[in-house]
């Protein structure tokens, strides 16, 4: 089972709720891996603090033009919705950043003058973390396509137990990446006019996407009720309302893990965890 956890906006806590689940899983002795796809600013290992067994780095293949071979006919241009290969007049130029990997351009040029050679877009890095399996992607600095090294990181998804994705923030291609595929999808909000806006937005997303999905309402305490009185008129499942609490963030400010720093927090995300996967699993049986 593939459970993603995402959000629309930025600072609702969602790495706070898919570490824990990780964990919480791990407790029960589950096969569970946390799989970071916030690679432009991955997280979850300030709190998890995996032992990393392996780095790689991740490509995207762009093209390089033989000019001895090119004869100028401009069919690569053509192609490239991406502008990644221009042909003006007798010269082809190639902006290797807009490159998406296609291959359309080397696919299409008669003469055979294009080959492919990788570009380094980041690393990726996997472990293990007290019985969780840690995998995430680090985007490099200045690197503007996500969802190349996303894919890469979804890859290493094992073929059974259960795989916590934790999505960027917003509802942008990275995310969309990140979430496709899943069996079904957690949405952490807070009760703001901030917060319902863009849960709106991340609820469409959702289901342009067909994806089963509940929502978490962190620090449910400090706000008003529009939030869940819009999951209410969408007859969306609100899995858990999760109050404010000093000691929680005093614990990620340390780096450490609520369900261990706040006891009843572990009580709290069991009963989170099953009510996701007995809707997973109703969802999945419809």
């Amino acid at each position: 089972m593939i459970l993603a956890v995402a959000s629309g906006k930025g600072g609702t806590g969602k790495t706070t709720i898919a570490t824990n689940l990780a964990v919480t899983l791990a407790r029960r002795s589950e096969n569970v891996s946390y799989v970071d796809c916030d690679v432009e600013e991955p997280n979850g290992h300030i709190f998890l603090k995996p032992d990393i067994k392996s780095c790689v780095s991740v490509g995207v293949p762009v093209p390089e033009v033989d000019m001895n071979r090119c004869t100028g006919c401009g069919k690569c241009g053509e192609i490239c919705q991406y502008s990644a290969i221009v042909c003006i007049g007798k010269k082809v130029l190639t902006f290797s950043e807009l490159c998406h990997g296609c291959g359309g351009c080397t696919f299409v040029c008669p003469e055979g003058a294009i080959s492919e050679v990788p570009r380094e877009v980041g690393i990726l890095e996997e472990g293990m973390a007290d019985g969780v399996g840690f995998v995430h992607g680090r985007l490099r600095v200045g690197e503007a396509m996500s969802p190349p090294l996303i894919r890469e990181v979804k890859r290493r998804i094992p073929g059974d137990g259960v795989a916590i994705v934790d999505a960027p923030p917003g509802t942008s291609c990275p995310v969309i990446e990140a979430v496709k595929g899943a069996d079904y999808v957690v949405l952490v909000t807070e009760p703001t006019p901030f917060g319902l806006n863009d849960l709106e937005l991340a609820v469409g997303m959702v289901r342009e996407l067909g994806l089963p999905m509940g929502v978490v309402i962190n620090r449910s305490d400090v706000g008003d009720d529009r939030v869940k009185d819009y999951c209410e008129q969408e007859s969306i499942d609100v899995l858990e309302e999760i109050p404010d609490d000093r000691r929680v963030a005093e614990a990620y400010s340390k780096g450490e893990m609520a369900v261990g720093s706040v006891p009843e927090w572990g009580q709290l995300f069991d009963s989170l965890l099953q009510r996701i996967i007995e809707n997973a699993n109703g969802e999945n049986k419809a």
